[in-house]
């Protein structure tokens, strides 16, 4: 299984004894410079900066993000970066925008993981490429319509507006992240659980059960 930083995790997911009557806070971030998903696995929103650009945009992200995470939070999911696609126009500022984020969450004792995005597209689908037999132009934007289906069909989170795919993705990796701490909101088949290894964890932060 794969290990992020060496963070303190909160006492009640390591002590001994059962495991706590309350499910722990948990959410899920699908970071983007123009439309920030985040959700807690039960309900789902959208960041969207507007006509913010540069500095003010990273900032809005950065402070939005911070406002909605409390400090009591147990874990929070972010989603990586997309390596097969290379260098593409705002690459370096989401990158910057990542860094942010993670720091700031590290800076708050709040212990975070790294999702890739086939990993979370797994986790909803079952398979990476659930597009596969749509023309190849097409894919990109059915796959996200699929992972939107899942998310309102499996887990009855609303996603819709302009934001509807971020608060999705972040609603399957707030999902992800309760599974991985022993708290699944469905039962799911082995072909979607797999995706769970794929994640980089935090140290010091076992899961409880899966």
């Amino acid at each position: 299984m794969s290990t992020l930083f060496d963070v303190e995790a909160p006492a009640a997911l390591v002590a001994a004894g059962p495991r706590p009557l309350t499910i722990p806070t948990v959410y899920g971030l699908d970071l983007s410079l123009t439309s920030t998903g985040i959700s807690d696995g039960t309900t789902a929103d959208a960041l969207i900066p507007g006509t913010r650009t540069g500095h003010d945009r990273l900032e809005f992200h950065r402070r939005n993000v911070r406002d909605r995470i409390p400090e009591e939070t147990s874990l929070v999911v972010i989603e990586g970066p997309a390596m097969s696609l290379g260098y593409r126009p705002g690459v370096e500022e989401m990158t910057y925008l990542r860094g942010l984020v993670m720091h700031d969450l590290w800076r708050r004792r709040i212990p975070y993981a790294v999702c890739p995005p086939q990993h979370r597209i797994i986790y909803a689908c079952g398979v990476a490429n659930p597009a596969k037999d749509h023309p190849k132009n097409q894919r990109h934007r059915i796959c996200k319509g699929m992972v939107r289906d899942a998310v309102v069909e499996r887990y009855g989170v609303p996603c819709e507006g302009r934001g509807r795919y971020d608060q999705a993705d972040a609603t399957i990796l707030a999902a992800m992240g309760l599974h991985w701490l022993g708290y699944p909101l469905v039962v799911l088949p082995d072909t979607h659980r797999r995706a769970l290894d794929g994640v980089t964890w935090p140290l010091n932060m076992p899961a409880v059960a899966r």
